[in-house]
């Protein structure tokens, strides 16, 4: 039987949410969305010029109602933002809603996969990106924990073979 329950994914900025995404969603079938890019779609501007404008409090209203939207489409391959999970009501949404993976990796796979990357405005304008990426982990990691169905590493093995676990463990779940 094909699954066909909402997976949501969460984790922190570099994890490979978005990549890891769309190739579960091949892989299962269904639709995916991004809701990072959902929101720059909506808006006509990216990310980063919604922080100048708005500031982070701007953004995270526009995230929320991004999340309460998507989530309540079935069934679909949510990849949501790093810090999505900060919000209680995201979590509400989420946890309520589908299946939630914790995509995990190490700090110097964040910094390695974000090292160039100018939008992500929370650690591309910190003066020490490093010490940025270590005070979110602390910060949001128990969240993803909490919230979390299932968690794996993305540290390991390619895009596909990680997507492929995910879907072995999912499938294992709707016997």
């Amino acid at each position: 039987m094909a699954y066909k329950k909402n997976v949501f994914l969460v984790g922190p900025m570099g994890a490979g949410k978005s990549t890891i995404g769309k190739q579960l969603a091949q892989q299962l079938k269904m639709e995916f969305y991004d809701s990072d890019r959902e929101i720059e779609e909506r808006a006509g501007v990216d990310i980063d010029w919604i922080f100048d404008v708005e500031g982070e409090d701007g953004f995270r209203v526009r995230e929320k109602n991004i999340i309460e939207e998507l989530t309540a489409l079935q069934p679909i391959v949510l990849a949501t933002g790093g810090g999505a999970i900060v919000e209680a009501d995201n979590r509400r949404f989420l946890g309520g809603r589908g299946v939630v993976v914790y995509l995990d990796t190490s700090l110097e796979q964040q910094l390695e996969r974000t090292r160039r990357d100018r939008r992500r405005p929370l650690i591309s304008r910190a003066e020490d990106p490093e010490a940025a990426i270590q005070q979110l982990h602390e910060e949001r990691s128990p969240l993803y924990e909490d919230l979390a169905d299932y968690k794996i590493s993305t540290d390991q093995g390619s895009v596909r073979q990680v997507a492929k676990q995910i879907v072995d463990m999912l499938n294992t779940e709707e016997v």
